[in-house]
């Protein structure tokens, strides 16, 4: 009986479950990594994106060979062509391969036709297993994150003095919300130069003829583990200790502020949950940093990654295909191209995307997100711009993160109520609107910023379904305030704005 590892482009560490299977046989144990060329053309994706699994996926290879692994690396135009001739050449009568993160590749793997047998290792890239957290979930009348993160925070004794939370609270998050000042200055990000192996995936890239987005250069990100790892050091000595409070502001020419940039890393397995977490709350308590910035890193990755995934394997396939406003408008054409668009926020941060294939997450559910829901577009055709567009994205992340979060499609089954918000929020935490054509404090006529009547737009379209909805009444309330009249011109307003889109 021969082994073979296939290893996806998202499993890159050593320790991932199916190279773990046999670490003790490692030199005589063929692995395979392949860039599939039909893959990448299934939707529109950033040239950074590409250039970054691609170069990743090289750079783990070569890491592969030097610590004794067989490694057959492949460029294809399909998967199973090369995986049939590897199988054959090494005459392997079992395939193994980790439980991917997506759904759809996973049947795509079920789907190949090979001359032996493909087991799935269970996933070891989260904190907690399929397993856990569906038993978790069905003791839940209801799936709340806070509830879960609490759980998380004992289960891994993570920010815990005995079974009480260190600072006496569960959540800084009302501490981390500040508005933008001037000159706040945050540190600039840690970058690297492309070596050969990036510099010549980035070649390739360009040599490509199929539908891409966004710039391939400069390209700045780590694309191996020891890159990675200086970007978490990096983060943890001059961005955490101010982390929290300004994490929610937006500011021109500041694309990452105090962020840590290290979600693609975790996504793709250069980092893991648990060191990140580990090295974070040693820093705490070495350092005597802000429990505030803290505890608010830690809520992203304990208690928001892991509840996202949590949420993806434990709803049923069709979610992806949730739309509970029954929304149908096509996604605005200056998604894909920012100079499209005169609104200077979404101007500014579509910019940034073109440029770096990264937004932050207020960034992504308050501007981008929450523009596409209170337009009505699909929520399907959001998430295939966000899954496309974005350099940490997947599919077990993007659908939970637009779908469920940013889109409300699944009518509440992951968030409370809809982020939905009008200028007015944009304008608070953001330097945006001071450059901007558009009044942030009109709702209609001239000059009106489009996220005011479009807002208002969308609370009456669908005022009926939010009812039921608690946090929503308060703000439902205030449509009682506004004049017939001017309730008629708001939505005039916004079917002039989505007729002019649509031609």
């Amino acid at each position: 009986m021969t082994i073979g590892i296939w290893v996806l482009g998202d499993q890159l560490w050593t320790e991932q479950s199916a190279l773990n299977s046999c670490q003790q046989n490692s030199q005589n144990t063929p692995v395979i990594l392949i860039e599939s060329l039909s893959y990448v053309q299934q939707r529109r994706y950033h040239r950074q994106k590409l250039v970054f699994i691609w170069s990743a996926m090289r750079h783990f290879a070569e890491e592969l060979r030097q610590q004794g692994w067989p490694v057959s690396y492949q460029t294809a135009d399909d998967f199973e062509t090369p995986l049939q001739a590897w199988v054959t050449k090494n005459t392997i009568t079992e395939l193994r391969v980790m439980t991917p993160n997506d759904r759809p590749f996973a049947e795509i793997i079920r789907n190949l036709k090979l001359n032996c047998k493909i087991t799935f290792i269970p996933n070891n890239n989260f904190l907690w297993s399929e397993s856990d957290f569906k038993t978790w979930a069905k003791s839940q009348k209801r799936l709340i994150m806070e509830n879960f993160y609490r759980v998380g925070r004992k289960r891994f004794n993570s920010l815990m003095a005995g079974n009480k939370p260190i600072g006496g609270k569960w959540n800084f998050d009302k501490q981390n919300r500040k508005p933008p000042k001037r000159n706040l200055n945050p540190p600039d990000a840690l970058w690297f130069e492309p070596d050969p192996i990036t510099q010549e995936v980035i070649n390739s890239v360009n040599a490509q003829n199929f539908p891409s987005y966004g710039k391939t250069e400069p390209f700045r990100w780590a694309v191996n583990r020891h890159q990675a790892l200086q970007v978490l050091d990096f983060f943890i000595h001059h961005r955490l200790p101010n982390f929290g409070p300004y994490q929610d502001a937006m500011v021109t020419n500041e694309d990452t502020m105090w962020h840590s940039l290290i979600s693609p890393y975790l996504n793709i397995g250069l980092l893991q949950p648990e060191e990140v977490i580990k090295a974070v709350e040693n820093a705490y308590h070495q350092n005597q940093l802000d429990l505030s910035s803290t505890e608010g890193f830690i809520r992203q990755v304990l208690g928001w990654r892991e509840y996202m995934h949590g949420i993806y394997i434990y709803m049923n396939p069709d979610y992806s295909q949730s739309n509970w406003f029954n929304h149908t408008q096509p996604l605005p054409e200056f998604y894909w191209h920012a100079e499209k668009t005169d609104m200077n926020c979404l101007r500014q941060i579509l910019s940034q995307v073109e440029r770096t294939s990264y937004a932050h997450h207020i960034q992504r559910l308050m501007v981008l997100s929450n523009f596409a829901l209170i337009v009505g577009v699909s929520p399907q055709s959001i998430e295939e711009w966000f899954h496309g567009a974005f350099i940490d994205a997947h599919d077990w992340v993007m659908q939970t993160n637009v779908i469920g979060m940013g889109q409300f499609a699944d009518g509440g089954i992951l968030a409370s109520k809809p982020y939905a918000a009008s200028a007015n929020y944009i304008n608070k935490m953001s330097d945006y609107c001071s450059s901007c054509g558009y009044n942030p404090r009109k709702r209609t006529g001239q000059g009106a910023c489009p996220f005011n009547f479009l807002y208002w737009d969308f609370l009456c379209r669908h005022r009926d379904q939010l009812k039921a909805q608690g946090r929503m009444s308060l703000v439902l309330s205030h449509i009682d305030k506004i004049s017939d009249q001017d309730i008629q011109q708001i939505h005039e307003e916004a079917l002039r704005w989505r007729k002019r889109q649509s031609t």
